[in-house]
């Protein structure tokens, strides 16, 4: 019987110490809702382990099938540039798929929506509620545009509107966001945070949201992140090549 690839989950990393802790607690929901999957965590930055460190650990141990992925929630500059560079290092002997982002996907809505419950709303709150959707920001027109489009597939499902923010290299802001809906004479403003975990720009957001009613959490290590990330695994094992014999 073929053994299952090893998956690698790859973080950013942060020097906030809360970065690292949402990572391990996500990693730990995985390893609980698929006992016998090996899964390692590597960073690309600040944290370790690293992912280069991991590879070559996991080589070390005879370990031949990979899959890389990363813990983005859009495909933008590290999912394109950064990762694919480092797995291309990794050592020879080891077949490594990376695997797609996290988003979009309709899990992630409900994870969102769920974050703002737990922050005190209601489903009864929904059509008088505008929500601001707050991501960490991108130069890439692509994840843009994701998060554009997710912003009007949630407003369909029946808010009162969802207009998307961005923390860093894109505008609108959060705060002028939650302005925007104010004006629009939605009752209730809320800011949903599509982030994974706390850090630097998360913080941004929580700011940026001052004059909102609602702040939910990042979506950090919810069961429906964690179905997503086994959803990811999944496709992408699947569609790696058969081993080749030595």
């Amino acid at each position: 019987m073929r053994h299952q690839p090893v998956l690698l989950v790859i973080a950013h990393g942060s020097r906030d110490p809360r970065h690292a802790g949402a990572v391990h607690a996500l990693v730990r929901r995985v390893r609980s809702m698929r006992p016998g999957l090996r899964v390692e965590t590597g960073f690309l930055d600040f944290n370790i382990p690293s992912v280069q460190g991991v590879l070559e650990s996991l080589a070390a141990e005879g370990v031949r099938e990979v899959v890389a992925l990363p813990l983005l929630l859009t495909r933008a500059f590290h999912a394109k540039a950064d990762i694919p560079a480092v797995l291309r290092d990794a050592p020879p002997r080891l077949r490594i798929r990376q695997a797609e982002v996290l988003g979009p996907s309709p899990l992630l809505l409900s994870a969102l929506e769920r974050r703002l419950y737990e922050a005190g709303l209601t489903p009864a709150d929904k059509s008088s509620t505008g929500v601001v959707l707050a991501s960490a920001g991108s130069t890439d027109p692509e994840a843009i545009a994701v998060i554009a489009d997710i912003a009007r597939e949630w407003w369909h499902t029946g808010w009162c509107a969802v207009r998307p923010a961005f923390a860093s290299a894109s505008l609108p802001r959060t705060e002028d966001a939650v302005r925007e809906l104010r004006e629009l004479g939605c009752s209730t403003v809320a800011v949903a945070p599509y982030v994974l975990a706390p850090g630097f720009l998360p913080d941004r957001i929580a700011r940026g949201a001052a004059r909102a009613d609602v702040l939910a959490e990042v979506l950090g290590p919810s069961p429906e992140v964690a179905q997503v990330l086994l959803e990811r695994y999944d496709a992408a094992r699947t569609r790696m090549p058969a081993a080749v014999s030595a």
